[in-house]
């Protein structure tokens, strides 16, 4: 679902598609430009270059250096527009891609401030338009997509753009795939080939990176404690004391994030990882592997780690364990532990810190007779970096599995949450905090049941959907009727594929006649829109914004009381207490001169409450000021784990739990989004829709469940011996003091009163009896939403 330039093609051979490895024709590079970001390229006389547009409306601005020092915009046959301020903003705004470009342009002696500027694209450009140019002699490119701080209402939006440059001398290529810039600059720098092994030392505090070149190809992994060494000891990473002090499959980076020794001594940790799938149950391949396939001789990782460690008196193994990164294990039904094609893509690379002196050994497996490598071993980039330089911890995202992975992201009131807690967890691309120090999930629960709570909700995908097509285009993707929405109302509502199931869940705001603003759990459905736009041949442009626009959400009876203190509304606008449910209002900090933010007042909970949206640079001066405004109401940092209990009793769903791409919103719970009597329009899906509601195959219904067992989304739901349906998911409720769950089931059980059993272990070894209820299973009138607090269940 996202837009393919027309250079990249998904790799395939008879019939097998790999979209995770795309190809470029040869002698082409790419180089991801970000929103708001820049990039400086090498350029040779011929080169011809591309920029693409992949959101659209996107302006670029350029600007080339020659040998001589100097800045022609005509030396790339443009005309030129001075000095280059869209590229100088970029510099200085504190960006890492700005400070690599800053950095390259020191070191060549170029002075940005006498650039002459090169302009194209912007406004009225459409996604996937190109600006080409080509270069009439060497010199240095800088590329920038700039834009400035965003407007409650869009506007100054920055989105990312695509360097394309196609070689005159395809043996000056930078062949994507084939090269990776280094993090910084390395200690050692190595190319392991497939069937070889390279030994290596590492100090304390020194990392590791273990780089995937062109993608699919595995990399065996050990570390000797050096210490230990010295004592004639041999203690590495022994995977099964990992496995059981982590409580993974493998460490990730986070707070389990440690491989250890069996003396449980922790000899490395992950710091980032862009892939995610790896190996700690397998050892190194065999010689025995080999021969039992009927390929004796055939070079092996094990021998060959054997043969590098013996300089340091390691005893040889038959098979060493190893930290085998990037091979792809599984286990299935019948406890037989299986492989196929890793995950890893070009440039996928796994990043660690030793935590103590270290002797390694990094291997690029030679297999070539199972899909352990994709049936095609290549190389392995290793690096190694100092000490003293400054890695963040990151777990690699992708929007989609074409795009360009992206780091684990702080939100911008990560560190006001940080002030509370150590503890964070990765969710879709960012760091959120899961439970707070000195509270606890349930002291934060019954904190926004009882008084006022925040929340960081930042990592909800907000897409801007503007143009005078803008309404057709949401009429066209969302259940709801865009029709009836009112400038400034807010909408919840479903998105769904051609056959019925669910993309995503999430709520519509509208900001005027023509600008919408989606507001969903994942970028897939901001994609989609896009795809819809340009499909249907729409006069709309759909931008992701969510980098721009951060949010927390202030839960709870007091939450009006807090944010009428301290937000002013112009007059036209109302103010926080005028606000009614599923409405917003444009706002300020303080009063007419303060932080611009949208307040809506919607949330996640259950309760009363709001969300306000800013820009990331005023977060933290609105989160002090909402913290020093619910001071004297109590107010309580609330993480992911006590939100989870907040939706379930609430009866509001989750993508993955309670719905996913074979779930219809009816299925899922949600069939009030879909007002199928009342709108004559059509929609994307809805003819299966009303089919698969006419006959319906599962429910969505709650369980009260008894004894204190709380069941494990995936328990099945059965009726004697036949498996009617499934949980989804379930808690210990503290408020009604029961454990309680959500699931679906076939419509011949759905009636509350009919009693199940929910079955563990396999099914059938273990059962919890439960009852079919209402749902949700707390206020179900939405009283306490509404703010009506007198008539709340205690």
């Amino acid at each position: 679902m996202n837009i393919t330039p027309v250079f990249e093609v998904p790799w395939e051979r008879q019939g097998v598609l790999t979209p995770g490895l795309p190809i470029l024709p040869p002698g082409v590079e790419r180089h991801p430009v970000p929103g708001g970001g820049s990039r400086a390229v090498a350029v040779w006389r011929g080169d011809e270059i591309m920029v693409l547009d992949r959101e659209g409306m996107q302006p670029v601005e350029m600007v080339f250096f020659g040998p001589d020092k100097r800045s022609d915009a005509g030396r790339l046959g443009a005309k030129g527009y001075g000095r280059p301020e869209g590229i100088i903003a970029t510099l200085n705004n504190g960006s890492r891609s700005g400070a690599k470009v800053l950095k390259s342009l020191d070191a060549a002696g170029f002075d940005i401030g006498r650039g002459d500027a090169i302009r194209a694209l912007g406004e009225g450009s459409r996604p996937g338009d190109m600006a080409r140019f080509t270069a009439e002699q060497d010199g240095l490119l800088i590329v920038a997509a700039p834009g400035g701080e965003m407007g409650p209402e869009g506007e100054g939006l920055a989105t990312e753009l695509t360097l394309y440059i196609r070689r005159a001398d395809p043996k000056l290529v930078k062949m994507t795939g084939q090269s990776h810039d280094p993090l910084a600059d390395p200690i050692l720098d190595a190319t392991i080939m497939p069937g070889e092994a390279k030994p290596y030392e590492v100090r304390k505090g020194q990392y590791i990176q273990i780089l995937d070149v062109q993608g699919r190809e595995c990399s065996d992994f050990q570390a000797f404690s050096m210490r230990a060494l010295d004592k004639g000891l041999e203690r590495e990473i022994d995977p099964t004391t990992t496995r059981a002090l982590m409580g993974n499959l493998y460490p990730s980076p986070g707070i389990f994030s440690k491989y250890w020794s069996s003396d449980q001594e922790p000899l490395v940790e992950i710091v980032q990882d862009t892939c995610g799938r790896h190996d700690t149950f397998g050892l190194a391949c065999t010689a025995r592997y080999y021969e039992d396939l009927g390929y004796p001789g055939h070079v092996n990782c094990s021998d060959n780690m054997n043969a590098e460690l013996d300089a340091y008196g390691i005893r040889p193994r038959g098979g060493w364990p190893a930290i085998n990164f990037f091979f792809n294990t599984m286990l299935d039904d019948a406890n037989a532990i299986g492989m196929d094609d890793p995950w890893s893509r070009p440039g996928d690379f796994v990043l660690l810190r030793a935590l103590t002196d270290l002797v390694c050994v990094s291997t690029a497996c030679p297999c070539d007779v199972d899909p352990a490598n994709g049936w095609n071993p290549t190389e392995i980039q290793l690096r190694t970096y100092k000490e003293t330089e400054s890695f963040q911890r990151s777990i690699g995202y992708r929007k989609s599995t074409e795009a360009d992975v992206e780091e684990t992201k702080k939100t911008a009131f990560h560190e006001c949450f940080a002030r509370h807690t150590r503890d964070f967890i990765e969710y879709n691309g960012y760091w959120l905090a899961n439970t707070m120090t000195n509270h606890g999930a349930i002291a934060e629960y019954w904190a926004c049941r009882d008084k006022v709570a925040v929340m960081d909700l930042s990592p909800l995908r907000k897409y801007e959907v503007t143009g005078p097509d803008a309404e057709e285009l949401m009429q066209l993707c969302v259940t709801r009727n865009m029709k009836k929405l009112s400038v400034g109302q807010v909408v919840y509502t479903a998105m769904c594929y051609e056959h019925g199931g669910m993309i995503d869940d999430g709520t519509v705001y509208r900001l005027g006649e023509t600008n919408f603003r989606w507001i969903g759990g994942n970028d897939t459905s901001g994609l989609w829109l896009r795809e819809q736009a340009e499909r249907h041949g729409l006069n709309a442009w759909v931008r992701n914004s969510t980098d721009q626009l951060h949010n927390i959400a202030v839960q709870g009876r007091h939450s009006r009381d807090i944010l009428s203190k301290i937000f002013w509304t112009p007059p036209q606008q109302p103010t926080i207490d005028e606000l009614p449910w599923f409405r917003l209002t444009i706002a300020r900090l303080g009063d007419l001169s303060g932080p611009s933010v949208v307040i809506s007042r919607t949330g996640y909970s259950g309760e009363l409450g709001y969300e306000i949206f800013c820009h990331p640079k005023h977060a933290v001066e609105i989160f002090d000021k909402v913290w020093e405004a619910g001071a004297p109401y109590g107010i309580t940092p609330l993480g992911l784990a006590a939100l989870d209990m907040l939706r379930i009793e609430g009866g509001l769903i989750f993508a993955g739990s309670e719905f996913d791409d074979t779930t219809d919103p009816y299925e899922a719970g949600i069939g009030f989004t879909v007002p199928l009597k009342t709108m004559e329009d059509d929609f994307i899906g809805r003819a299966a829709v009303e089919r698969r509601k006419a006959s319906p195959h599962r429910k969505l219904v709650g369980f009260e469940v008894q004894g204190g067992v709380v069941p494990v989304p995936g328990d099945c739901v059965r009726v004697g011996k036949a498996q009617v349906g499934e949980i989804t998911s379930a808690m210990k409720s503290p408020i009604l003091g029961k454990v309680i769950a959500l699931g679906r089931v076939a419509p011949e059980y759905a009636e509350p009163g009919t009693v199940i059993e929910i079955g563990q272990l396999d099914g059938l070894q273990k059962r919890l009896r439960a009852t079919v209820s209402a749902f949700p299973h707390f206020d179900p009138t939405k009283s306490r939403v509404k703010g009506e607090y007198a008539s709340e269940m205690a």
